[in-house]
């Protein structure tokens, strides 16, 4: 059955009109022209965001993410949050489990928090009091000037341990 699905499909690419030479030559200077362009001014080089991250051991780790996306994302990349147990950047459903602690230092390169950021911080906060250091991993944008940031990832809460 497989060959038969193959046989047809070849026979199918045969009938495909071909492009002539002039056409094809045309395409093919527009499309490297296009993608010249659009790679010189957005490198994925110039994008990447080099943090540590403290883990919940004590060790310190270099993690990358690249701009414009979420910290979750990098740090779940690196292996440092569990993917698994999160909607990424969904705040609606969030529980904080991609809470993480902000170095001091860095609190004035970060936009304040939202207010459903902090409702939710102090909602499934040990006593309800909000340390100052915690952010939602799905709420920090990455940008370049947040290049050499640290970050701690706190122990589990007791009801996210199995």
């Amino acid at each position: 059955m497989a060959i038969s699905t193959l046989q047809k499909l070849s026979s199918q690419i045969h009938r495909l009109p071909s492009l002539s030479l002039h056409h094809s030559k045309s395409l093919i200077s527009r499309s490297s022209a296009t993608s010249t362009a659009s790679s010189a001014s957005a490198k994925v080089s110039d994008r990447i965001v080099k943090l540590s991250a403290i883990d919940i051991d004590g060790r310190k780790r270099e993690i990358v993410g690249l701009s414009g996306h979420t910290l979750l994302k990098a740090l779940t990349n690196s292996g440092l949050i569990e993917p698994a147990s999160h909607r990424l950047e969904e705040i609606d459903a969030c529980s904080t489990e991609c809470e993480v602690y902000i170095a001091e230092e860095w609190f004035e390169r970060l936009p304040p928090r939202s207010y459903d950021e902090e409702y939710l911080l102090k909602k499934y906060s040990r006593g309800r009091v909000l340390n100052k250091h915690s952010r939602l991993g799905c709420q920090v944008v990455l940008t370049r000037d947040l290049e050499g940031m640290v970050v701690a990832i706190p122990e589990p809460k007791p009801w996210d341990i199995p």
